[in-house]
């Protein structure tokens, strides 16, 4: 793949090191850089549900006949991915079975290394050797982990020319440079990569770039059409010439000090941007409800906002069990407790209704999800930037549960909403706005069904989720077990 560079430069920010910037204006949605991993892997617990070459998850994939561990969409995805999967595939084979994720990413590198060296193209702003390990500022439990990583990789590949000290440095990098791959739903990670150009763009909680994952195009006919799986930075809004292009390591609905707390444990460095420093928004994230200038005391609040760290770790627990029903009931008896007394825009309310949402949507309760999911969309929008990714996707996805539910004007609008937003982080020729795309129109053909007439378009959907044709066959709605 040949990447056009010329939209950046690197240049050296003071004290945050290397960093990149733009060298023109740029607008919304545009594409500001493209790259194609040095190096990536499926997550060792969706090996078989996720294709090794796209990172596309879905049903009856096709295993590696040699290693019997790889998994692929067809023959087209395995012959892309074979020179990646060559090696690894002989020493799975050798070995027995495959070692753990971060052990199969290095080997990648080292391998690309070794075949390549550390630069791939012009295109290629730096050297996978120059990229921060920050082994040195690791905490004892972190080094441990990096040791066992290591004796593995020796297991792995015990005929590495690579020394101890550089096979860390590789695995150091990966800890601190390594970017989280998500299925074509963009709603679950399926595994994690290595993009040189994008390690060099620094972080900031109020970011004015967005990152995603393209995962290409294998179906043309014709091999010369298609396309590498590819990290996009796009353009969030308008960003000046020689203006330094930021994205968010972490998601930003978490209050400065504990956002600061989490980028010091993973990526060792004291976030000193400007809504970390000024505390922005954390007063909405923590807030109290008022209802004519009158609040709850400090001690209620108090009470409610332990109550609800209590009842999350028990909505987590069920989750994981299995226990959906638990799921709604500790919900309901949380967000009872809580609509009184927390703000809307407070970070325990918008993660009840978030869990209260999903599972009742996957439970088909779509009238009692849909005024949940409303009230956490209506949230978030005081709180994210307005073309934050997970906003889009968090609305598209109450705009789904509303349509579900019969809801179809306001469903069609959240569905717009999405559709504007997702339009400018992912841009036209994803598969999640292709899809959102379809919903829309749908949507706006039913709701004009709904304006002439509430009744006929009652009996239509009632007839038709009697055959259950009214739910759409797409990869977005929310029958998925969450």
């Amino acid at each position: 793949m040949t990447l056009d560079m010329d939209n950046v430069e690197v240049f050296d920010t003071g004290v945050k090191g290397r960093g990149l910037r733009t060298t023109k204006d740029l607008c919304a949605g545009e594409v500001v850089l493209a790259e194609p991993s040095f190096a990536a892997v499926v997550f060792d617990s969706l090996s078989q549900q996720v294709c090794h070459s796209c990172f596309r998850r879905q049903a009856n994939l096709h295993r590696c006949a040699q290693c019997k561990f790889a998994h692929y969409c067809d023959r087209t995805c395995q012959t892309a991915c074979w020179d990646e999967h060559k090696q690894e595939c002989g020493a799975i084979k050798k070995n027995g079975k495959a070692p753990n994720e971060n052990v199969r990413l290095a080997a990648r590198v080292l391998w690309r290394i070794q075949k390549d060296t550390g630069i791939v193209s012009d295109s290629q702003l730096t050297s996978v050797d120059q990229l921060e390990d920050h082994v040195a500022d690791m905490p004892a439990d972190n080094l441990k982990e990096l040791k066992i990583d290591v004796h593995n990789f020796l297991d792995y590949c015990p005929n590495t020319r690579h020394g101890v000290e550089y096979i860390s440095h590789i695995f150091g990098i990966i800890n601190c440079n390594g970017f989280t791959l998500s299925d074509q739903r963009g709603q679950q990670a399926v595994g994690v990569g290595l993009f040189p150009n994008l390690c060099l763009v620094n972080h900031d909680c109020w970011p004015n770039c967005a990152v995603i994952l393209n995962h290409g195009n294998q179906s043309a006919l014709n091999a010369t059409f298609h396309s590498k799986r590819r990290v996009e930075l796009r353009a969030l809004g308008k960003i000046a010439e020689n203006e330094e292009l930021t994205v968010g390591y972490v998601d930003f609905l978490n209050v400065s000090t504990d956002r600061q707390r989490a980028l010091k444990h993973q990526y060792h460095f004291d976030c000193t941007c400007k809504s970390c420093s000024k505390n922005l928004k954390d007063d909405l994230m923590m807030a109290a409800k008022e209802t004519e200038g009158n609040k709850p005391s400090d001690e209620l609040v108090k009470e409610v906002q332990e109550l609800s760290l209590e009842c999350l770790a028990k909505v987590e627990a069920a989750r994981t069990a299995g226990d959906f029903h638990e799921v709604v009931k500790l919900c309901r008896e949380c967000l009872d407790k809580q609509k009184p007394v927390l703000a809307d825009t407070h970070l325990y309310q918008l993660r009840m209704l978030s869990a209260a949402s999903e599972v009742l949507s996957y439970l088909k309760f779509f009238s009692e999800a849909a005024e949940y999911s409303r009230r956490m969309v209506e949230g978030y929008m005081k709180l994210y930037h307005p073309n934050n990714a997970q906003l889009g996707m968090a609305t598209m996805r109450a705009g789904v549960t509303h349509w579900h539910a019969g809801l179809i004007e306001v469903g069609h609008g959240m569905i717009c909403k999405a559709y504007a937003i997702l339009m400018i982080t992912h841009g036209p020729n994803h598969s999640i706005t292709k899809d959102l795309e379809s919903m829309r129109m749908q949507t706006e053909m039913e709701q004009r069904i709904f304006k002439q007439n509430e009744c006929v378009y009652h009996s239509m959907r009632e007839a038709a989720l009697q055959n259950k044709s009214m739910v759409p066959n797409h990869n977005t709605h929310n029958d998925d077990v969450p």
